[in-house]
């Protein structure tokens, strides 16, 4: 694969730099489809959290739709008779299209990995499987074969400590679970894979995107060693008898936080691909976007790490403890919160800490989100970046009750799957309001009056 992009993009690397076009008047229609797509990527996976786009989505219809395609269609005019734009796509409008289909369907199968894993983790499936190879294997297809896994499973600490006496049949089910999640990860890397190759062969991807789609594709590829690094953790004997068997939370949260990562590099260059210049339609918009920006920045800083934070309460099973609200059990800090040694260890490893920072994270960030909205309400920006924060701020609503309703039901499956698929909707949110967010190239800013020309009233 590498070799192919290498020899590839070098053959293409005159042309590529060539290459310097602007956006067609069709490219209102590719904007519009890439809100679309992105409020599809997010809402599929939860109802609960696909309610968080209602903002958005009607923008899109009635008057907002007209505002939405009057703003696209002058900035493809003002990218038209400007030189300087160079795409990540060439070929054309029809090009960038299908590329960022691809890729948002990439996307969107990231996070369908993302919440088959919490199902994985949460129906504690992880472990049935006790190796791996990296290509893959059928899973067993005789009575004789279920048998012999079944009796590899039987030797882990897992079935020893926890499901002592599970049958056959219970066993398929936690197997079938955990050989899905890998083999919807291989079938990623195939659709991945695949259409690149055709987009090389075709000299529609330049030098610039192949680079980065590269070096995503090297990630995920790499997700498989993590994953299977963070099982192993989970296959050896805990340190007390007493202690139930399960994965490092430091490699749980390295898996997660890369899965993130692919997610978010899918996403965006997506986005940069089918919207290469953000909404502008004059000089105050744009500096009203800047205001914003400076606000957006730490804000998605945070919202990333109340999502990390979160995958070490889950490796520490620290949404089965202290499972009250607001308060943690009869106190609103548990005395026990710095009883390890090093002090640091009992940010990652202690049950109440790691809860603890959660739920201050989680505050911390819906303060945080509703004072952008507070401090951006008034701002002359444009009426999509409106509604970007106002769906962010009702996703953040949304989130926080999963997380409190998960904890006070004990963890639920249903309720612990979506409260993940929460945490990377809200992600997208904030990833889509920075792309809309960014600073117009100087030849369209050039373009620019410095007042709307219309209310799109």
């Amino acid at each position: 694969m590498f070799r192919a992009v290498g020899s590839t993009l070098k053959r293409n690397k005159e042309a590529f730099n060539g290459i310097a076009q602007g956006f067609t008047t069709s490219s209102h229609r590719v904007f519009t489809s890439n809100i679309t797509a992105a409020t599809v990527t997010s809402a599929s996976s939860s109802s609960l959290a696909g309610n968080s786009f209602y903002g958005l989505r009607s923008l899109l219809k009635g008057q907002n739709a007209s505002m939405f395609r009057k703003m696209s269609t002058v900035a493809s005019i003002s990218s038209e008779s400007k030189e300087g734009l160079k795409h990540l796509v060439t070929g054309g409008p029809q090009a960038r299209k299908w590329v960022g289909i691809w890729l948002f369907g990439s996307a969107t199968w990231v996070f369908s990995m993302v919440v088959l894993g919490g199902v994985t983790r949460l129906t504690r499936s992880g472990l049935s499987m006790t190796d791996w190879k990296f290509t893959g294997e059928f899973p067993p297809l005789s009575d004789e074969a279920w048998v012999t896994e079944f009796e590899k499973y039987m030797q882990s600490p897992e079935y020893k400590r926890v499901n002592k006496g599970m049958n056959l049949e219970d066993f398929k089910f936690i197997y079938w679970m955990e050989y899905a999640h890998r083999m919807w990860g291989r079938g990623l890397g195939i659709m991945f894979a695949l259409p690149f190759s055709y987009f090389l062969r075709k000299g529609y991807i330049t030098l610039r995107l192949g680079v980065q789609l590269s070096g995503l594709f090297a990630l995920g590829a790499g997700q498989g060693l993590i994953g299977w690094w963070m099982v192993k953790s989970g296959l050896e004997e805990p340190p007390s008898e007493y202690s139930q068997p399960r994965v490092s939370p430091y490699r749980l949260a390295a898996h997660l936080t890369s899965a993130f990562a692919i997610y978010c590099g899918l996403f965006w260059t997506a986005l940069s691909v089918v919207m290469p210049e953000p909404p502008a339609e004059s000089l105050a918009w744009v500096r009203g976007a800047a205001k914003v920006k400076k606000l957006a920045l730490p804000v998605s800083l945070i919202v990333g790490i109340t999502a990390i934070s979160g995958a070490f309460v889950a490796g520490n099973d620290a949404g089965r403890a202290f499972n009250t609200f607001p308060k943690m059990g009869d106190t609103w800090i548990p005395d026990n919160i710095f009883e390890m040694k090093p002090l640091l260890r009992n940010f990652f490893e202690n049950t109440a800490t790691v809860q603890l920072d959660h739920r201050l994270l989680a505050t911390t960030t819906l303060i945080a989100i509703g004072t952008m909205w507070w401090f951006t309400r008034k701002l002359d920006i444009h009426p999509a970046v409106k509604a970007l924060i106002g769906s962010t701020v009702g996703m953040t609503a949304v989130q926080v009750t999963l997380g409190v309703s998960t904890l006070l039901s004990y963890v639920p499956v249903s309720l612990g799957s979506a409260h993940q698929a929460g945490a990377l909707t809200l992600l997208t949110l904030m990833l889509l309001l920075n792309h809309t967010l960014r600073r117009p190239s100087p030849s369209l800013l050039k373009s620019l009056p410095q007042v709307a020309k219309s209310n799109f009233s």
